[in-house]
This record gives structure tokens, sequence and C-alpha cells, in this order.
């Protein structure tokens, strides 16, 4: 009797540990980034998340870098010049992009009314977006080839 008394406290104890309250959940859960190409929305791969508001405190580190998240990401053909839209949940107070192409050059640049303007020159590029909160940031990555 007392191994299933133990039993059931142990079970009570894990319910109520669900990690976000429930008041919380809706206002605190990681906001979605969609990259917007011929108006049409593409999730973006997560990467790093972290958020700290009053008691509560997230983390979420990824377990793949940059490349690996790109790969996981369905690599979109866009002509070069066009112009996309980058949409994140939650209305970040700052969005930075940064943009590498096949030899490894970095490019970083903060976008206005969430719109980037693709480079004139054919190739294979990665995006990693971060989007900055009062409460936290996360990170953002899809590719695209530029033909």
């Amino acid at each position: 009797m007392k191994n299933l008394l133990y039993l059931m406290f142990i079970v009570m104890i894990i319910a109520g540990c669900n990690g976000i309250p429930s008041s919380q959940s809706d206002s605190v859960g990681q906001p979605e980034g969609k990259v917007i190409v011929d108006h049409e929305g593409y999730p973006m791969m997560i990467g790093e998340f972290e958020w700290k508001d009053d008691d509560f405190e997230a983390r979420k580190i990824s377990p793949s870098d940059t490349y690996g998240l790109a790969e996981e990401f369905e690599t979109l053909t866009v002509e070069k010049g066009d112009k996309i839209k980058i949409e994140i949940d939650q209305n970040p107070s700052s969005i930075i992009v940064y943009q590498e192409n096949e030899n490894g050059t970095i490019d970083n640049f903060e976008i206005q009314n969430n719109e980037i303007t693709l480079p004139t020159e054919k190739g294979y590029y990665i995006y990693e977006v971060v989007a900055k909160w009062n409460e936290g940031k996360s990170t953002y990555v899809f590719d695209l080839n530029i033909e």
C-alpha cells in the first residue's frame, strides 16, 4: 500500500511540473518564423531560443549548426534581385539577417519592413535570421538557390 501511495505521489509531482505554466504557454512558446516567397509562406528551421519573463526562463540549444539546419530546410529556388519577406510571430524589436554565399563570405544587415532584396548574382545562399525581443531571442535558418 505504501508503494502505491508513493507511486501516486511521484506521478502527481511529475504531472504538476509540465514546464510552462498554462497561463503563459501561448505567450511564451517559441515564435514561428516564415520566409515568404511569391506570397507563399515556408516555415524556417528553428535554431537556438532564449526567453526570460518574470519568474519563467527557457532556453533551447539546437543540436544542428547552421549548415545542418539548412540541409533540413527544403531549398527554395528564386530569381536574382527578387524580394522576399521574413515574418516572425510576437513582433520582434529587431531582426538581423546573416547571408552566407558559396565561397563563405558572410554579410549581415538589419531588415526594414520585413523585406530582403536578394543578390543579383546566381548561386546558393544560406540565411540565418536572429530575432530579438525584450524577453529574449531566437534564430532561424533557410537557404535559397538564386537563378
